[in-house]
């Protein structure tokens, strides 16, 4: 006899994986769909690339290292599972933080006039930053041993230091 499981219900455990790597495989992708824009200054010879984006290519590395060992950690049936809420919670960082964060990024890098783009990029980093400390606050506080805490400090301090070189190359 089988159950049937709504396929929403099989992605759900994946969902923060897959928003998780986004910004990584849409960054690539911006660099090769647009790499003859002169805004890029991406180059034919060493070292390709601004320095910017080599800063972005290393911490987003760590910051998604961070996140896939923290993932997987709570899949481990001997540890600690997390709930329905702080997965929830973490999704929304990533999807309603991360996402709008990236794709604003994105036309501020391309955009003639990347100012324009300042006060939502401001806006949404805001929203970005209370949603990760609802989930360390309300989740995390308490609970983590010094291995998952590593693990958050490789995701938010990656993704701080990526976002700062590229906010860097936007916008000085």
């Amino acid at each position: 006899m089988s159950t049937y499981i709504p396929q929403s219900q099989l992605l759900r455990p994946y969902l923060s994986l897959i928003l998780l790597f986004s910004p990584a495989v849409l960054f690539v992708l911006l660099l090769w769909v647009f790499r003859e824009h002169p805004k890029l200054r991406i180059l034919e010879t060493l070292p390709y690339l601004p320095w910017q984006f080599i800063i972005i290519a290393l911490f987003g590395i760590i910051a998604t290292a961070g996140g896939v060992l923290d993932w997987r950690y709570h899949r481990d049936p001997l540890l600690l599972r997390i709930s329905t809420k702080e997965r929830d919670a973490e999704a929304m960082a990533l999807g309603l933080g991360g996402l709008p964060m990236f794709l604003l990024m994105a036309f501020a890098t391309l955009s003639p006039k990347p100012f324009l783009y300042l006060i939502p990029i401001l806006v949404i980093l805001i929203y970005t930053v209370v949603a990760i400390c609802y989930d360390e606050f309300v989740f995390h506080i308490h609970r983590c041993g010094k291995t998952e805490n590593i693990y958050h400090r490789m995701l938010v301090f990656g993704n701080g230091i990526a976002w700062l070189a590229w906010m860097h190359f936007i916008y000085c």
